[in-house]
Order: structure tokens, then sequence, then C-alpha cells
């Protein structure tokens, strides 16, 4: 993949929603932090990957880049274009180039639709011909691996697997330049999976599509990513082409979720060391002082809690928000 055109670019993103303590008039107001100054950059043709711990982030951050969630600060660029400023009716001829796959097969179909009618509906608000639109939900149908003779069913005819498959079929309808995979393949069995990347890498290698791909699984995103983001308590810990992350993973935090990856061979596997953290994460409401990781770094020291590392070049494309390296203080 080489950096040439620019996507998507998110400027210091900031995303709180308030939070209510208390079942009376005398609640107590409280602000949970979940995206906190994110930047980063998806080229064309692009994966970008997104790991790190439930509850840090990853699906608000790809919400509000589609700005389904209106970011509080910040800006997100689609090509020239900052999403920020724009209306909602601004935002319209817009939202064809821009999908979302979303994570929970079940909830995110319509149960009173028909296969062809889920497939059909993005095309249908777009305007798209009613010739067009009907080669277009049979050529989907066929790409997603699900037979012509589905397309009348309704959802909860389907299992779990090839429902995640219409959702993606529906997110590829009007061929978009930028699509957010949110856990994608949760549902799937590793088959079935295997199918969905290969089908993600083939539409991305004919017409350029970028991806923000968020997911727990490590192998996964190492298979399917260009560079990976790591992120930790609505913070980016590290931003990685995916090799140097693999092979050097630079923040404290990374290291820790890479020991964890499963190896397929019983030598190499009982012989590494896994870094195991100790605590819980901190809570959102109240995040740490300082770096965030540091209640629970083992390599933290007396900087750490007063000052914030911010997101600097260490070498090799890699970018990483420690104050170990020198590079990342302020």
């Amino acid at each position: 993949m080489i950096a040439t055109e620019t996507v998507i670019k998110v400027n210091k993103l900031v995303k709180n929603f308030p939070v209510s303590r208390g079942l009376f008039s005398r609640a107590q107001r409280h602000i949970l932090h979940a995206v906190d100054g994110v930047s980063f950059e998806v080229f064309r043709g692009e994966t970008l990957g997104v790991v790190g711990e439930s509850g840090c982030g990853k699906t608000t951050l790809g919400r509000c880049v589609l700005q389904l969630y209106r970011p509080d600060s910040g800006e997100v660029f689609f090509h020239q274009t900052d999403l920020t400023k724009l209306s909602e009716d601004e935002l319209r001829p817009f939202r064809s180039k821009m999908q979302l796959i979303f994570q929970d097969p079940y909830d995110s179909l319509d149960p009173r639709m028909t296969a062809n009618d889920i497939i059909a509906e993005p095309l249908l608000i777009h305007n798209v011909n009613a010739k067009e639109r009907n080669d277009r939900v049979a050529e989907m149908l066929n790409v997603v691996g699900l037979s012509p003779y589905m397309a009348e069913r309704y959802p909860h005819e389907f299992s779990g697997g090839q429902r995640q498959r219409l959702g993606v079929a529906r997110a590829l309808a009007l061929k978009p330049d930028f699509i957010v995979c949110d856990e994608p393949l949760s549902a799937l069995d590793v088959s079935i999976q295997a199918q969905i990347i290969n089908l993600l890498d083939d539409l991305q290698q004919e017409f350029g599509v970028a991806y923000l791909f968020i997911s727990h699984d490590l192998s996964v995103v190492r298979h399917i990513s260009d560079r990976i983001l790591v992120m930790y308590l609505g913070k980016i810990m590290e931003i990685s082409p995916r090799d140097e992350l693999y092979k050097n993973p630079l923040h404290p935090y990374t290291q820790a979720l890479l020991s964890a990856v499963p190896i397929p061979d019983p030598d190499i596997e009982f012989a590494r060391k896994v870094i195991v953290l100790q605590g819980e994460p901190p809570n959102p409401i109240n995040p740490p002082s300082g770096c965030v990781f540091h209640p629970r770094c083992p390599r933290a020291f007396g900087d750490c809690p007063q000052i914030v590392p911010q997101l600097k070049d260490a070498g090799s494309g890699q970018l990483v928000a420690c104050l170990l390296y020198k590079t990342s203080y302020p």
C-alpha cells in the first residue's frame, strides 16, 4: 500500500457522553471521556486496524468519523471536506461514500424487511433506478455467498453468519470510498471469516476502498491491516505499520496486548513471557492524570502521572505516545 490520497483525516477528535448517577432530581452529572484528542489518517486503498480492550472507545471513534455521533470538538475530513461543519442535510450526499458494517447482525437489520429490501434500501435512498438496483442486489447476494432464492427471506430466517453477510452486502451496495468495519467477523465461523476477509481484500484491490477495521482479534487484524492503531481509554497509544508493530511493539500496552495472542506452536507458546497487567482499566468518567495507562504500566516512572505523552514519531513509521521515548516529551 502506497500512501497517495488521504480519504479520511481526523484531527484532535473528542467525544464525551454525559452520565447521571442517582435516581432522583439531585443526581450528579458526570462526563464519560469516550474519545479524547485522537488524530490519524486513512489513505485510499488502505486498511487501518483499530485494537484495544473493550470500552476503550473503538466503536465510538468509528461512529464519530461517520458522523453518526457528532463529536464535541475536532475535525474529520473526508477528502477535503470537514464533515463536522456540515448539517444533516449537507451530509446526505456524503453518506453514499461512507458506510458502516455493524457489529451486531441481529439488531442492525430491520425484521420487517426482506434481504432484497435491506440491500436495495441504500440504493433506493440515493435514487438508483429500478433495473440497476435489482442487478446490484443480485450481484451483492452472489458476492457475499448468499443464493438468489434467499432474496425474499426475512432476517429471522437467516443464521447469524448469514445476517452478517447481509450487512456486508448492504454496506458495499453503493461502492463506497470508505467503510468502518465494526467487528464484522465476530458472528461468523472461521471458514466464513476467511471468505469475508478475501471479499474485503478483493473489493479494496478493485475499487481502492479504505477500511477502518475495528476488532478484538489481533490475528485477523494482522492479516488484513496495513497499519494498526492501538487505543486505551479513549486515547491512541501507538500507530504502526503492521509488520513493525508485531515485530517491535513500542508502547508497554501494545507489548502486553501482543503477548496474549495465541501462537500455534507449543514450544514457542510455553517459552514466551506473557505480560499480565495488574488491576482493571480505570473509569473513563475519572481517567488518571498524565498518561492514562500509568496505573497499570509495568514500566511507569516518576513523570508518568504528571505529563500527558504526545503521539510522536519513533522511527520506522511508528508513532508512540509514551514518555519512555524521548521523542514523546511535549
